[in-house]
């Protein structure tokens, strides 16, 4: 196993240490003058190339989201947006906000928790801390600790329709579809965040859907598809909203739209799945 590079750099400090004890002379502490200098240098120098393989990290956690799309947690709002400021504070609590952020980005949701709740012990009631604790709690399905660290910021925030939406996705996921509809419909009332309206929309298309409701479910993904025609899974389930509403030829037609929108995309392949399936005289899933 290789040696840490800090491990050398700590003996050398400790080299030069030893050289400052026992009262040296002169010329022993203008040696060492010279040799902290030239230290201090090449750390100084090492932390910045570390900072700049730090921000090259990042640019490999946006081209691994990007390449290992999948639809396992397609449902959940996409996690985006500005990676929080890193400010100089004496407790260092925007030094783990940062870390909870990269590591969402990255899909180490565990890590994420920790690194969040750190924050929260160093700066108890931190708005943005407790947004980023709530996706990772929700990205690890821990809905239940999700729900509570969400409605702890819709206390301080009521307009903060990202977290609205949040709340309506584990309401959605928990089967609580009562208080599904009433924060998604909030969150399209408020309609202050695109992307909030957006999944909103989508969300109230899956609560009908799942209640059977077929014409309301048609209704809200047919608006999902209008304010973001790159939702391919609305097509997704729109098709379904068709067939299991007695529409199937709208359904085949709605599948085969979403294959052709993005081929690519993994929604659009199972939307041609779907289309194989039906093809085949069987029925699509219920979930």
């Amino acid at each position: 196993m290789s040696e840490s590079p800090v491990a050398q750099l700590r003996r050398e400090y400790d080299a030069i240490s030893r050289q400052l004890e026992g009262a040296p002379g002169s010329a022993e502490r203008e040696a060492a003058k010279r040799e902290i200098i030239a230290y201090f240098k090449k750390v100084d120098a090492l932390l910045g190339e570390m900072t700049q393989l730090k921000d090259d990290i990042r640019q490999l956690v946006e081209r691994y989201k990007r390449v290992s799309a999948d639809t396992k947690q397609a449902a959940a709002p996409e996690f985006t947006g500005q990676r929080p400021a890193l400010h100089a504070d004496h407790i260092g609590a925007s030094t783990f906000i940062e870390k909870g952020w990269s590591l969402i980005s990255l899909g180490d949701h565990v890590g994420a928790i920790q690194a969040l709740t750190k924050a929260l012990q160093l700066s108890p009631g931190e708005t943005q801390a407790e947004s980023l604790l709530g996706w990772a709690q929700m990205l690890h399905e821990d809905y239940d600790d999700a729900l509570g660290t969400f409605q702890k910021v819709l206390m301080k925030e009521p307009a903060n329709s990202l977290a609205r939406i949040n709340v309506g996705y584990i309401c959605l996921k928990k089967r609580i579809f009562g208080e599904a509809i009433e924060h998604l419909s909030k969150a399209i009332r408020l309609d202050n965040d695109k992307k909030a309206t957006l999944y909103a929309h989508f969300y109230l298309g899956l609560v009908y859907l799942q209640r059977e409701m077929h014409e309301d479910a048609q209704t809200f993904f047919q608006k999902t598809l209008k304010l973001g025609p790159n939702l391919i899974e609305a097509y997704y389930e729109l098709g379904r909203a068709y067939w299991f509403g007695g529409d199937k030829d709208r359904a085949t037609a709605t599948w085969d739209e979403g294959f052709k929108a993005n081929k690519f995309n993994p929604w659009g392949k199972k939307c041609q799945d779907m289309l194989e399936l039906v093809g085949q005289g069987q029925e699509p899933p219920r979930d």
